[in-house]
Protein backbone atom coordinates (compact mmCIF):
# COMPACT_ATOMS: atom_id res chain seq x y z
CA UNK A 1 0.00 0.00 0.00
CA UNK A 2 1.34 3.41 -0.96
CA UNK A 3 2.21 5.61 1.97
CA UNK A 4 0.24 8.80 2.21
CA UNK A 5 0.52 11.94 4.27
CA UNK A 6 -1.50 11.74 7.46
CA UNK A 7 -4.37 14.18 7.84
CA UNK A 8 -5.44 14.11 11.49
CA UNK A 9 -9.16 14.09 12.14
CA UNK A 10 -9.67 17.29 14.09
CA UNK A 11 -12.77 18.95 15.53
CA UNK A 12 -13.02 21.10 12.38
CA UNK A 13 -13.77 17.98 10.34
CA UNK A 14 -16.03 16.13 12.80
CA UNK A 15 -19.24 17.18 11.05
CA UNK A 16 -18.00 15.87 7.72
CA UNK A 17 -16.88 12.64 9.41
CA UNK A 18 -20.46 11.96 10.54
CA UNK A 19 -22.11 13.24 7.37
CA UNK A 20 -20.01 10.84 5.29
CA UNK A 21 -20.26 7.94 7.77
CA UNK A 22 -16.49 7.74 7.65
CA UNK A 23 -15.25 4.28 8.74
CA UNK A 24 -13.79 4.34 12.23
CA UNK A 25 -11.66 1.81 14.09
CA UNK A 26 -12.51 1.86 17.78
CA UNK A 27 -9.51 0.31 19.52
CA UNK A 28 -10.95 0.62 23.02
CA UNK A 29 -11.65 -2.54 25.01
CA UNK A 30 -14.92 -4.39 24.26
CA UNK A 31 -16.53 -3.24 27.51
CA UNK A 32 -15.94 0.40 26.52
CA UNK A 33 -17.34 -0.17 23.03
CA UNK A 34 -20.46 -1.86 24.43
CA UNK A 35 -21.27 1.19 26.54
CA UNK A 36 -21.38 3.35 23.45
CA UNK A 37 -19.68 4.21 20.18
CA UNK A 38 -20.66 5.48 16.72
CA UNK A 39 -22.63 3.91 13.84
CA UNK A 40 -19.65 3.76 11.47
CA UNK A 41 -17.25 2.36 14.08
CA UNK A 42 -16.05 -1.24 14.33
CA UNK A 43 -14.45 -2.51 17.53
CA UNK A 44 -10.97 -3.91 16.94
CA UNK A 45 -9.47 -3.54 20.42
CA UNK A 46 -5.84 -3.01 21.27
CA UNK A 47 -6.43 -4.86 24.54
CA UNK A 48 -9.06 -7.23 25.89
CA UNK A 49 -11.12 -6.23 28.93
CA UNK A 50 -8.87 -8.28 31.20
CA UNK A 51 -5.67 -6.82 29.72
CA UNK A 52 -7.02 -3.29 30.06
CA UNK A 53 -7.92 -3.93 33.70
CA UNK A 54 -4.42 -5.21 34.45
CA UNK A 55 -2.82 -2.15 32.82
CA UNK A 56 -5.18 0.16 34.69
CA UNK A 57 -4.27 -1.34 38.04
CA UNK A 58 -0.58 -1.12 37.18
CA UNK A 59 -0.98 2.54 36.21
CA UNK A 60 -2.61 3.42 39.56
CA UNK A 61 -0.01 1.55 41.60
CA UNK A 62 3.22 2.12 39.68
CA UNK A 63 2.63 4.93 37.19
CA UNK A 64 2.49 5.40 33.42
CA UNK A 65 5.88 3.98 32.50
CA UNK A 66 5.20 0.67 34.24
CA UNK A 67 1.72 0.51 32.73
CA UNK A 68 3.09 1.04 29.20
CA UNK A 69 5.69 -1.68 29.76
CA UNK A 70 3.00 -4.09 30.95
CA UNK A 71 0.84 -3.23 27.94
CA UNK A 72 3.68 -4.09 25.57
CA UNK A 73 4.26 -7.32 27.47
CA UNK A 74 0.60 -8.37 27.34
CA UNK A 75 0.17 -7.44 23.66
CA UNK A 76 3.22 -8.96 22.02
CA UNK A 77 4.24 -11.80 19.76
CA UNK A 78 1.38 -13.58 17.96
CA UNK A 79 -1.26 -11.60 19.88
CA UNK A 80 0.20 -8.34 18.59
CA UNK A 81 0.45 -9.70 15.04
CA UNK A 82 -3.21 -10.79 15.04
CA UNK A 83 -4.43 -7.43 16.25
CA UNK A 84 -2.38 -5.51 13.72
CA UNK A 85 -3.63 -7.89 11.00
CA UNK A 86 -7.23 -7.13 11.98
CA UNK A 87 -6.59 -3.39 11.71
CA UNK A 88 -4.87 -3.80 8.34
CA UNK A 89 -7.77 -5.85 7.01
CA UNK A 90 -10.16 -3.05 7.94
CA UNK A 91 -7.90 -0.37 6.44
CA UNK A 92 -7.68 -2.34 3.20
CA UNK A 93 -11.48 -2.36 3.03
CA UNK A 94 -11.70 1.35 3.91
CA UNK A 95 -8.62 3.37 3.02
CA UNK A 96 -10.13 6.50 4.58
CA UNK A 97 -10.55 4.85 7.99
CA UNK A 98 -9.44 6.65 11.15
CA UNK A 99 -8.78 5.18 14.56
CA UNK A 100 -9.52 6.31 18.09
CA UNK A 101 -9.28 5.28 21.72
CA UNK A 102 -10.92 7.05 24.66
CA UNK A 103 -8.99 10.32 24.57
CA UNK A 104 -6.87 9.90 21.46
CA UNK A 105 -3.79 9.33 23.58
CA UNK A 106 -1.40 6.49 24.27
CA UNK A 107 -3.45 3.61 22.88
CA UNK A 108 -4.17 5.42 19.62
CA UNK A 109 -0.54 6.44 19.22
CA UNK A 110 0.62 2.91 19.84
CA UNK A 111 -1.78 1.45 17.27
CA UNK A 112 -0.87 4.15 14.74
CA UNK A 113 2.84 3.42 15.24
CA UNK A 114 2.38 -0.33 14.80
CA UNK A 115 0.36 0.21 11.62
CA UNK A 116 2.97 2.62 10.27
CA UNK A 117 5.66 -0.02 10.86
CA UNK A 118 3.61 -2.32 8.65
CA UNK A 119 3.34 0.35 5.93
CA UNK A 120 -0.13 1.69 6.72
CA UNK A 121 -0.62 5.34 7.59
CA UNK A 122 -3.89 5.75 9.52
CA UNK A 123 -4.93 9.04 11.13
CA UNK A 124 -6.02 9.38 14.74
CA UNK A 125 -9.18 11.17 15.82
CA UNK A 126 -7.86 13.94 18.02
CA UNK A 127 -9.43 13.77 21.44
CA UNK A 128 -10.76 10.29 20.74
CA UNK A 129 -14.16 8.98 21.73
CA UNK A 130 -14.62 11.55 24.48
CA UNK A 131 -14.29 14.51 22.11
CA UNK A 132 -16.46 12.94 19.40
CA UNK A 133 -19.18 12.21 21.95
CA UNK A 134 -19.04 15.77 23.30
CA UNK A 135 -19.28 17.09 19.75
CA UNK A 136 -22.46 15.08 19.07
CA UNK A 137 -24.10 16.16 22.32
CA UNK A 138 -23.40 19.80 21.46
CA UNK A 139 -24.60 19.27 17.87
CA UNK A 140 -27.83 17.69 19.12
CA UNK A 141 -28.64 20.82 21.12
CA UNK A 142 -27.71 23.12 18.23
CA UNK A 143 -29.76 21.18 15.68
CA UNK A 144 -32.81 21.12 17.94
CA UNK A 145 -32.44 24.88 18.33
CA UNK A 146 -32.09 25.43 14.57
CA UNK A 147 -34.77 23.02 13.31
CA UNK A 148 -38.53 23.20 13.67
CA UNK A 149 -40.40 19.99 14.47
CA UNK A 150 -43.67 18.73 13.05
CA UNK A 151 -45.03 15.92 15.21
CA UNK A 152 -47.21 13.03 14.05
CA UNK A 153 -49.58 11.94 16.80
CA UNK A 154 -52.43 9.49 17.09
CA UNK A 155 -53.80 6.60 19.07
CA UNK A 156 -51.94 3.33 19.48
CA UNK A 157 -52.18 1.28 16.30
CA UNK A 158 -52.90 4.07 13.79
CA UNK A 159 -49.61 3.18 12.02
CA UNK A 160 -47.63 6.35 12.69
CA UNK A 161 -44.29 4.65 12.05
CA UNK A 162 -45.60 3.16 8.79
CA UNK A 163 -46.54 6.67 7.69
CA UNK A 164 -43.05 7.94 8.52
CA UNK A 165 -41.58 5.12 6.44
CA UNK A 166 -43.78 6.19 3.52
CA UNK A 167 -42.50 9.74 3.95
CA UNK A 168 -38.91 8.45 3.62
CA UNK A 169 -39.70 7.77 -0.04
CA UNK A 170 -40.12 11.50 -0.58
CA UNK A 171 -36.70 13.18 -0.22
CA UNK A 172 -38.21 16.58 0.55
CA UNK A 173 -39.93 15.18 3.65
CA UNK A 174 -37.25 15.13 6.36
CA UNK A 175 -38.00 12.35 8.85
CA UNK A 176 -36.30 11.04 12.00
CA UNK A 177 -37.70 7.66 13.07
CA UNK A 178 -37.11 7.68 16.82
CA UNK A 179 -38.57 4.20 17.30
CA UNK A 180 -36.32 2.89 14.55
CA UNK A 181 -33.27 4.38 16.26
CA UNK A 182 -34.44 2.94 19.60
CA UNK A 183 -35.15 -0.45 17.97
CA UNK A 184 -38.51 -0.60 19.71
CA UNK A 185 -42.08 -0.37 18.44
CA UNK A 186 -43.32 1.79 21.29
CA UNK A 187 -45.91 0.96 23.97
CA UNK A 188 -45.60 -1.78 26.59
CA UNK A 189 -45.65 -4.41 23.81
CA UNK A 190 -43.05 -2.79 21.58
CA UNK A 191 -40.01 -4.82 22.64
CA UNK A 192 -38.34 -6.48 19.66
CA UNK A 193 -36.40 -9.73 19.39
CA UNK A 194 -33.02 -8.03 19.26
CA UNK A 195 -31.89 -5.75 22.07
CA UNK A 196 -32.15 -1.97 22.07
CA UNK A 197 -29.08 0.25 21.67
CA UNK A 198 -27.42 1.73 24.71
CA UNK A 199 -28.59 5.19 25.76
CA UNK A 200 -25.35 6.65 24.40
CA UNK A 201 -25.79 5.00 20.99
CA UNK A 202 -29.43 6.12 20.87
CA UNK A 203 -28.47 9.74 21.52
CA UNK A 204 -25.60 9.55 19.02
CA UNK A 205 -27.97 8.19 16.38
CA UNK A 206 -30.44 11.05 16.85
CA UNK A 207 -27.67 13.65 16.71
CA UNK A 208 -26.22 12.24 13.47
CA UNK A 209 -29.65 12.06 11.79
CA UNK A 210 -30.32 15.71 12.67
CA UNK A 211 -26.86 16.76 11.51
CA UNK A 212 -27.49 15.16 8.12
CA UNK A 213 -30.90 16.78 7.71
CA UNK A 214 -29.59 20.22 8.66
CA UNK A 215 -26.63 19.82 6.30
CA UNK A 216 -29.09 19.11 3.45
CA UNK A 217 -30.73 22.46 4.09
CA UNK A 218 -33.89 21.28 5.84
CA UNK A 219 -35.51 23.68 8.27
CA UNK A 220 -38.27 21.36 9.50
CA UNK A 221 -38.15 17.76 10.71
CA UNK A 222 -40.99 15.26 11.09
CA UNK A 223 -41.02 13.00 14.14
CA UNK A 224 -43.52 10.75 15.85
CA UNK A 225 -45.11 11.89 19.11
CA UNK A 226 -43.22 9.98 21.80
CA UNK A 227 -43.28 9.85 25.57
CA UNK A 228 -40.13 10.21 27.67
CA UNK A 229 -39.11 6.58 27.13
CA UNK A 230 -39.09 4.34 24.06
CA UNK A 231 -38.58 1.03 25.77
CA UNK A 232 -35.54 1.75 27.94
CA UNK A 233 -34.15 4.51 25.69
CA UNK A 234 -34.83 7.97 27.12
CA UNK A 235 -35.35 10.92 24.81
CA UNK A 236 -32.90 13.77 25.48
CA UNK A 237 -34.55 16.42 27.67
CA UNK A 238 -34.28 19.14 25.04
CA UNK A 239 -35.98 16.88 22.50
CA UNK A 240 -38.78 16.08 24.96
CA UNK A 241 -39.44 19.79 25.42
CA UNK A 242 -39.28 20.42 21.68
CA UNK A 243 -41.79 17.64 20.98
CA UNK A 244 -44.22 18.96 23.59
CA UNK A 245 -44.20 22.43 22.05
CA UNK A 246 -44.35 21.43 18.37
CA UNK A 247 -47.46 21.55 16.15
CA UNK A 248 -49.29 18.24 16.15
CA UNK A 249 -50.63 16.44 13.08
CA UNK A 250 -53.14 13.78 14.16
CA UNK A 251 -53.21 10.53 12.20
CA UNK A 252 -56.58 8.81 12.50
CA UNK A 253 -57.81 5.27 11.78
CA UNK A 254 -60.81 3.22 12.81
CA UNK A 255 -60.61 0.62 15.57
CA UNK A 256 -60.69 -2.33 13.17
CA UNK A 257 -57.68 -1.04 11.22
CA UNK A 258 -55.82 -0.29 14.44
CA UNK A 259 -56.43 -3.82 15.73
CA UNK A 260 -55.14 -5.29 12.46
CA UNK A 261 -52.05 -3.07 12.39
CA UNK A 262 -51.21 -3.87 16.03
CA UNK A 263 -51.72 -7.57 15.34
CA UNK A 264 -49.36 -7.46 12.36
CA UNK A 265 -46.64 -5.50 14.21
CA UNK A 266 -46.75 -6.78 17.77
CA UNK A 267 -47.71 -10.38 16.95
CA UNK A 268 -46.75 -11.49 13.44
CA UNK A 269 -43.65 -9.31 13.01
CA UNK A 270 -42.32 -10.00 16.50
CA UNK A 271 -42.83 -13.75 16.04
CA UNK A 272 -41.01 -13.64 12.68
CA UNK A 273 -38.10 -11.77 14.29
CA UNK A 274 -37.81 -14.42 17.01
CA UNK A 275 -37.79 -17.18 14.38
CA UNK A 276 -35.03 -15.38 12.46
CA UNK A 277 -32.89 -15.32 15.62
CA UNK A 278 -33.38 -18.97 16.47
CA UNK A 279 -32.74 -22.29 14.76
CA UNK A 280 -35.73 -23.74 16.58
CA UNK A 281 -39.38 -22.79 16.05
CA UNK A 282 -40.15 -24.06 19.55
CA UNK A 283 -37.51 -21.85 21.18
CA UNK A 284 -38.65 -18.89 19.09
CA UNK A 285 -42.29 -19.33 20.08
CA UNK A 286 -41.41 -19.70 23.76
CA UNK A 287 -39.41 -16.46 23.69
CA UNK A 288 -42.23 -14.71 21.79
CA UNK A 289 -44.90 -15.94 24.21
CA UNK A 290 -42.85 -15.04 27.29
CA UNK A 291 -42.30 -11.55 25.91
CA UNK A 292 -46.07 -11.02 25.54
CA UNK A 293 -46.74 -12.31 29.06
CA UNK A 294 -44.06 -10.02 30.47
CA UNK A 295 -45.44 -7.01 28.59
CA UNK A 296 -48.95 -7.65 29.89
CA UNK A 297 -47.56 -8.15 33.38
CA UNK A 298 -45.78 -4.81 33.21
CA UNK A 299 -49.11 -2.98 32.97
CA UNK A 300 -51.01 -5.25 35.38
CA UNK A 301 -51.27 -2.59 38.11
CA UNK A 302 -52.76 -0.06 35.70
CA UNK A 303 -55.17 -2.65 34.34
CA UNK A 304 -56.34 -3.71 37.78
CA UNK A 305 -56.32 -7.25 39.13
CA UNK A 306 -59.63 -8.50 37.67
CA UNK A 307 -59.04 -7.12 34.17
CA UNK A 308 -55.44 -8.35 34.15
CA UNK A 309 -56.49 -11.90 35.08
CA UNK A 310 -59.21 -11.87 32.42
CA UNK A 311 -56.84 -10.65 29.70
CA UNK A 312 -54.20 -13.17 30.78
CA UNK A 313 -56.66 -15.99 30.15
CA UNK A 314 -57.52 -14.60 26.72
CA UNK A 315 -53.81 -14.21 25.91
CA UNK A 316 -53.05 -17.80 26.96
CA UNK A 317 -55.87 -19.08 24.77
CA UNK A 318 -54.58 -17.03 21.84
CA UNK A 319 -51.08 -18.42 22.33
CA UNK A 320 -52.40 -21.99 22.24
CA UNK A 321 -54.29 -21.26 19.02
CA UNK A 322 -51.27 -19.47 17.56
CA UNK A 323 -48.97 -22.39 18.27
CA UNK A 324 -51.47 -24.60 16.44
CA UNK A 325 -51.27 -22.31 13.40
CA UNK A 326 -54.02 -19.73 14.02
CA UNK A 327 -52.80 -16.33 15.30
CA UNK A 328 -56.19 -14.60 14.76
CA UNK A 329 -57.42 -14.97 18.38
CA UNK A 330 -54.77 -12.45 19.49
CA UNK A 331 -57.04 -9.78 18.06
CA UNK A 332 -59.49 -10.28 20.93
CA UNK A 333 -57.15 -9.12 23.70
CA UNK A 334 -55.62 -6.48 21.43
CA UNK A 335 -59.06 -4.94 20.92
CA UNK A 336 -59.74 -4.82 24.66
CA UNK A 337 -56.39 -3.17 25.36
CA UNK A 338 -56.79 -0.57 22.62
CA UNK A 339 -60.35 0.35 23.51
CA UNK A 340 -60.28 0.15 27.31
CA UNK A 341 -56.66 0.88 28.20
CA UNK A 342 -54.70 2.76 25.55
CA UNK A 343 -57.47 5.02 24.24
CA UNK A 344 -58.51 6.50 27.62
CA UNK A 345 -54.83 6.99 28.53
CA UNK A 346 -54.09 8.75 25.21
CA UNK A 347 -57.15 11.01 25.56
CA UNK A 348 -55.99 12.07 29.02
CA UNK A 349 -52.42 12.70 27.89
CA UNK A 350 -53.54 14.70 24.87
CA UNK A 351 -55.77 16.88 27.02
CA UNK A 352 -53.07 17.43 29.63
CA UNK A 353 -50.51 18.43 27.00
CA UNK A 354 -52.80 21.14 25.59
CA UNK A 355 -51.13 20.73 22.23
CA UNK A 356 -52.08 22.75 19.18
CA UNK A 357 -53.46 20.32 16.61
CA UNK A 358 -52.94 21.73 13.11
CA UNK A 359 -54.44 18.88 11.09
CA UNK A 360 -56.39 15.63 11.40
CA UNK A 361 -56.81 12.94 8.77
CA UNK A 362 -56.10 9.42 7.56
CA UNK A 363 -52.74 8.30 6.21
CA UNK A 364 -53.30 9.63 2.68
CA UNK A 365 -54.64 12.96 3.93
CA UNK A 366 -51.80 13.45 6.42
CA UNK A 367 -49.16 12.74 3.78
CA UNK A 368 -50.81 15.23 1.43
CA UNK A 369 -50.85 17.82 4.22
CA UNK A 370 -47.16 17.26 4.88
CA UNK A 371 -46.31 17.55 1.17
CA UNK A 372 -48.08 20.91 1.07
CA UNK A 373 -46.80 22.33 4.33
CA UNK A 374 -43.19 21.16 4.68
CA UNK A 375 -40.82 23.62 3.06
CA UNK A 376 -38.36 21.87 0.69
CA UNK A 377 -34.69 22.05 1.52
CA UNK A 378 -32.86 24.95 -0.09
Amino acid sequence: MTKKKLSPVTSSTFEQLFLEDRPLIDIRAPIEFQRGSFPSAVNLPLMTDDEREQVGICYKEYGEQAAVALGHELVSGDIKKKRIAAWIQQVKRHENAALFCFRGGLRSQMAQSWLASSGYQVPIVEGGYKTLRSYLLKSLEECLSDLKLVVIGGRTGVAKTALLNQAYDRPWLPVVDLEGLAHHRGSAFGKRAQSQPTQINFENGIAIELLKLRACGHQQVIMEDESRLIGRCALPLTLQEKLRGAPLVMLEANLEDRIHHSWENYILSNHREQIALSNSDEIAFTAFADSLRLSLGNISKRLGGARYRELSKVLEGALVAHQQGNPEPHKEWIEVLLRDYYDPMYDYQLKSKQRHIVFRGNSTQVLEFLYRSIKPAE
